[in-house]
């Protein structure tokens, strides 16, 4: 089963770089081309405040719900308050809620939204209001779900409010590849860092990515929280890598298989994508579901 939250629209200004409309157009995608059937796909419910408040200060948390947030603070996340936003904000974070449980269950499972590794506990950045990685990871290790979690974060930007809220916790493990010349400018060290430079192509990509990956199978994690970000692709805007529609499939094939062989449940999150044209990015994220269609199958939702 797959999750989805395109039903809330975040108003944004004329010319905003955020592209919102690839949620929708990826659930189309995935529906049209035949990767997943509308009784795989689940819309989103909101999360518990309890379960945000659990990874965030408190009184950033009653801030983002009161509208309160100064201009500074918005212009760090980079979109403007509004309901909308919170609405989607707390579905976002139930959504990965839900596909964590339901991994647990079938061994994979995905949002089609996500992956908000720039939230720290106190503020929101990069177009992150909260951090689902956190929420999700502490909720499943405060409820007993798993003893151990890895995140593996293959988004082209270091994942810094992952290892902000979790870097320190010995029952996480946080894998992060990403450009090093790149946003965010000040990095938090998670437990495995791998800078990549600027212009890395497929080969030397996917040979990293598999080399550092033992570590993070090495830790026996009993759930991998995957940051899918289809970023370092070469068209995106905003990405500084070089990985082809091919090399981003295989890097997705890597981590799907190497997860499956190891018996280790996989929750995906989409992460970034910001190509220009966005259709680039939504190609690249419909493989990455066709490739997890692959590896997995997609269970249905059970019949009422």
């Amino acid at each position: 089963m797959l999750f989805y939250l395109d039903t809330f629209n975040i108003p944004l200004p004329e010319g905003h770089r955020f592209p919102g409309g690839k949620y929708r157009m990826l659930r189309d995608k995935l529906v049209q081309e035949g990767i997943a059937s509308e009784a795989q796909l689940i819309a989103s419910t909101k999360a518990d405040l309890a379960d945000i408040a659990a990874a965030h200060d408190g009184s950033y948390v009653e801030a983002v719900l009161a509208g309160s947030l100064n201009a500074k603070e918005q212009r760090q996340i980079g979109l403007p308050w509004s309901q909308f936003l919170v609405e989607r904000t707390f579905a976002t974070m139930g959504g990965a809620i839900s596909a964590a449980k339901t991994a647990l269950a079938n061994g994979f499972s995905a949002q089609l939204a996500g992956g908000t590794h720039h939230a720290h506990g106190a503020f929101g950045a990069g177009y992150c209001v909260f951090n689902d990685f956190a929420v999700v990871a502490l909720k499943a290790l405060r409820e007993g779900w798993v003893d151990r979690i890895a995140i593996v974060d293959l988004d082209v930007h270091q994942g810094d409010g992952n290892a902000a809220i979790l870097g320190s916790r010995r029952d996480v493990f946080i894998l992060d590849l990403f450009c090093e010349k790149n946003y965010p400018f000040r990095k938090v060290a998670p437990h495995l860092a791998a800078p990549l430079p600027a212009g890395l192509g497929d080969d030397d990509y996917l040979a990293r990515l598999a080399y550092h990956l033992e570590a993070a199978i090495a830790f026996r994690p009993g759930l991998v929280l995957y940051q899918a970000g289809v970023d370092p692709l070469c068209h995106d805007a905003l990405g500084h890598l070089d990985l082809s529609y091919e090399g981003l499939a295989s890097r997705d094939r890597i981590v799907f298989e190497t997860c499956k062989r190891a018996g280790i449940p996989v929750s995906l999150a989409i992460g970034g994508g910001y190509s220009n044209p966005i259709t680039s990015s939504v190609r690249a994220y419909a493989n990455t579901f066709r490739v997890a269609k692959s590896v997995y199958g997609f269970a249905e939702r059970p019949r009422e």
